[in-house]
């Protein structure tokens, strides 16, 4: 009988052994690779198609972003409406995304209506038409989001920072202004569509409660089209601005400024792309971190601090610093930053606060496996970085090893003040 006057164990998360279940793998007739994971209780299904179709791959702006929109905006036999009604006869729910490298179209269903709804997204990757009044439409609703949002002081900071890090002639770097969606023209989108998608390079991703016969589906819809396996990246040359520190008037009459500071930083094929997620995560990549405990709950200076790694394919990455403050106050959190960089690099991280922190990351990682969707998600991100299995589990060991003299090492290394690029936008 369970004796409740006695209180249970309580386990740190670093004693936990974390296992990433493994994916089962097909391989289409076009050579197009299939990712699976069948888990779960629930009668649901996510697939994923990933192109490499993303704004690196553009020849003029915003032609990527507009693209994987009207996917979804109209074929040859079916109208906008009746695509978006295709999908919720059936309480499915699809979803179109741009990234610097990838586009992807995502399909969220219940796995028995797998067979009904495959062939429409094949319709939709194999014969939109885009249509010069939908173009309009969404040229116009562009336009008018672009014109709010460059009011907004955190917007144009996330564009800047950007720019200046990368150059704006970098798929990194480079933003859409207005006229950029005046020029776009159908032929642009076709021409762009033909390319990367009907003619592109694709990795599809399913998880979930698999339907039987699942891979003669896929096979059926996707399999017999001009797809290609895997894909690479156009790398271009990185040519930053020289200029270090900018401050930028957006709206004389705000009240808050926009605080972005950033650094080029490796990829994860980098050895100090693990090391630093411990390193981030004391700085600034969690509610307990430094930076939330001195600038939030200390000075009272902002809602909300936080430092992260761009997960980027190429070479070159960055480490960022984010917060928005009051702009009276905004000179000071900068100065705040700074310093708390320079603790990390003077003074050796204690091990109670490191033991949170790894305890924090293992935590993480265990509610990233904590069903279906999460899992495909981690080997999405592992197998599209060109990474294995032992990533993973290196991540792991690392994490609940690392000792804080390495730790400071890495900040010395990095976090110095002379080649961050500092941002603020009032």
């Amino acid at each position: 009988m369970l004796n409740r006057t006695t209180p249970p164990n309580i386990k740190d998360a670093i004693e936990f052994d974390l296992q990433l279940k493994p994916y089962k793998k097909m391989v289409l007739n076009n050579g197009v690779e299939v990712y699976t994971i069948d888990a779960g209780e629930q009668d649901v299904l996510q697939m994923e198609m990933v192109f490499y179709a993303g704004n690196s791959f553009e020849k003029n702006n915003a032609v990527a972003a507009a693209t994987s929109y009207m996917l979804k905006n109209g074929t040859s036999t079916k109208t906008a409406f009746e695509l978006n009604e295709a999908f919720e006869y059936y309480g499915a729910y699809c979803n179109r995304t741009c990234r610097h490298e990838t586009a992807s179209v995502t399909l969220h269903t219940l796995s028995k209506h797998t067979g009904v709804l495959l062939p429409v997204i094949k319709e939709m990757i194999a014969d939109s038409i885009f249509s010069e009044d939908e173009l309009a439409i969404y040229k116009q609703n562009s336009k008018q989001k672009l014109s709010v949002n460059l009011q907004k002081c955190d917007f144009v900071a996330n564009r800047l920072i950007d720019a200046y890090l990368f150059g704006e002639d970098h798929p990194y770097g480079k933003y859409i202004a207005a006229a950029d969606y005046d020029a776009l023209t159908t032929e642009q989108l076709k021409d762009h569509f033909n390319q990367y998608y009907l003619n592109g390079h694709c990795v599809i991703f399913v998880a979930g409660k698999l339907p039987a016969g699942l891979f003669e589906l896929l096979n059926t819809a996707f399999g017999t089209l001009a797809l290609k396996p895997g894909g690479k990246l156009i790398i271009k040359n990185i040519a930053p601005i020289t200029i270090k520190k900018h401050r930028v008037s957006n709206d004389p009459d705000g009240v808050q400024g926009a605080i972005r500071i950033a650094r080029d930083f490796p990829n994860r094929h980098h050895p100090d792309f693990m090391k630093m997620m411990v390193l981030n995560t004391v700085f600034g990549g969690f509610f307990g971190s430094r930076l939330m405990s001195n600038i939030r709950e200390e000075k009272g200076y902002t809602y909300g601090i936080h430092s992260y790694v761009q997960n980027h394919f190429q070479d070159t990455t960055a480490l960022l610093i984010s917060t928005e403050a009051g702009k009276d106050v905004a000179e000071a959190t900068v100065a705040e930053i700074y310093k708390e960089m320079e603790i990390l690099r003077e003074e050796l991280i204690d091990e109670e606060e490191l033991l949170l922190v790894r305890n924090y990351l293992i935590g993480s990682i265990l509610g990233d496996l904590d069903g279906p969707f999460h899992i495909i998600g981690r080997w999405k991100n592992i197998i599209l970085n060109n990474l294995d299995e032992q990533y993973f589990y290196d991540s792991i060991k690392m994490i609940k090893t690392i000792p804080a003299e390495e730790l400071m090492e890495l900040a010395n290394k990095y976090l110095q003040p002379e080649a961050f690029y500092e941002l603020i936008v009032i």
